[in-house]
C-alpha cells in the first residue's frame, strides 16, 4: 500500500540558530525531519548554521548536506532566506549585503512585522569572551564539541538500560552560578537595548537557550525570543497569523524508517562534498528571484 504524503505545516517566518553544521553534536537528521514537515514563507538562519570553527572536510556526513540541500531548495523556489551571521560563521560577515536569487547575507535584520517593529540578530556582539579572547572562546568551543560526544554515548549507554537521556552540557550550565549570571545578563542587555531603540520584539541564539518571554524595565518593555540551537534543544521559533510560538522536536512526532536515518549517516568524500554543493548553487544561480 502506497503511502499517503502528510501535509506540511504553514509558517509565515521560520527562525533556526546555532545548528553548527559540520560537528559531531548537530542533530542534522531530526532537523531535516522538521524541515520536510513545515511550508515557510520566510526563513531567517540567525547565526552559527556551518560551524567553521571546527569544520573538517573529513567530517560531512549525508544529513549535513541533506540540511543544505533543503535550504538551497526552498531559495530556488523563492522562500526568503536571510543569513544573518554569527561567531561561528563570521567568515561570511565580509559578504554583509550579499544577495542570490531570493538569499540574503548580513548581519542583524529588521522588520515590521504586522506593524511591531523586530530586530533581529545573533548575539554574540553582547559575549565580552568573544570581543577580547576569542581563542579561549575558540578552545571552549573545542571542548564543547568533545563533550557532547560524551553526551551521545552515555546516551547509548542510557538507552540501551532502559533509562531516559541526559544533556550533560544543560546540567552543567544550569548548575553553575557563572553560566546561569552569564544568561540573564545577556537577555537583559539584549532587552535593555531593544527598548532603548523602540523594538517591539528582539530576537536572537548564539547562548543555546530556548526562550520566550516579556522583559519589562523602567523604561518599557519588549518581547525576547531566542531560537535555541539543534545541539541541545532541538527549538525553532515560528511566526504564524501574528504570533510567535516555540518549536521543540519530539521525536515520537516524526516517525521514519531506520533505513534514512542509517543513510544520513553515511559519509561523504571531498570530492562529493565539493560536487554536489557546485552543483546545488548552480541550480540557485541561473535563476532570478524578485525581493520585494
Amino acid at each position: 500500500m502506497e503511502k499517503t504524503k502528510k501535509k506540511k505545516r504553514r509558517v509565515d517566518i521560520l527562525v533556526l540558530s546555532d545548528i553548527h553544521l559540520g560537528t559531531y553534536g548537530c542533530h542534522a537528521i531530526e532537523l531535516m525531519k522538521y524541515l520536510k514537515s513545515v511550508r515557510p514563507k520566510m526563513v531567517i538562519l540567525n547565526g552559527d548554521i556551518i560551524d567553521m570553527w571546527q569544520f573538517r572536510k573529513r567530517y560531512w556526513p549525508k544529513s549535513h548536506m541533506g540540511v543544505i540541500q533543503i535550504l538551497i531548495k526552498w531559495i530556488s523556489k523563492g522562500t526568503k532566506v536571510y543569513y544573518i551571521t554569527g561567531n561561528h560563521d563570521e567568515m561570511l560577515r565580509k559578504f554583509a549585503g550579499f544577495k542570490m536569487g531570493s538569499l540574503v547575507i548580513d548581519n542583524k535584520l529588521l522588520l515590521d512585522l504586522d506593524g511591531k517593529k523586530t530586530w533581529i540578530f545573533h548575539g554574540d556582539v553582547f559575549d565580552v569572551t568573544m570581543k577580547h579572547s576569542k581563542w579561549l572562546t575558540k578552545l571552549g568551543s573545542h571542548g564543547y564539541d568533545l563533550l557532547i560526544l560524551i553526551n551521545t554515548l552515555c546516551n547509548w549507554i542510557s538507552v540501551k538500560m532502559g533509562r531516559g537521556k541526559i544533556s550533560l552540557s544543560k546540567t552543567i550550565k544550569n548548575s553553575v552560578k557563572s553560566a546561569v549570571k552569564f544568561l540573564n545578563d545577556f537577555e537583559t542587555t539584549t532587552a535593555d537595548i531593544a527598548i532603548e531603540n523602540g523594538y517591539d520584539y528582539v530576537l536572537c541564539g548564539h547562548i543555546h537557550h530556548p526562550e520566550m518571554k516579556t522583559i519589562k524595565t523602567e523604561k518599557g518593555q519588549v518581547e525576547y525570543l531566542n531560537s535555541g540551537d539543534w545541539i541541545e534543544n532541538l527549538t525553532a521559533l515560528e511566526y504564524l497569523n501574528g504570533k510567535w510560538t516555540l518549536f521543540r522536536y519530539n521525536e515520537n512526532d516524526f516517525k521514519e524508517s531506520e533505513q534514512e536515518e542509517e543513510e544520513g549517516l553515511v559519509m561523504m568524500s571531498d570530492d562529493e562534498i565539493f560536487k554536489q554543493m557546485l552543483g546545488e548553487f548552480k541550480i540557485v544561480g541561473n535563476k532570478t528571484f524578485d525581493l520585494s
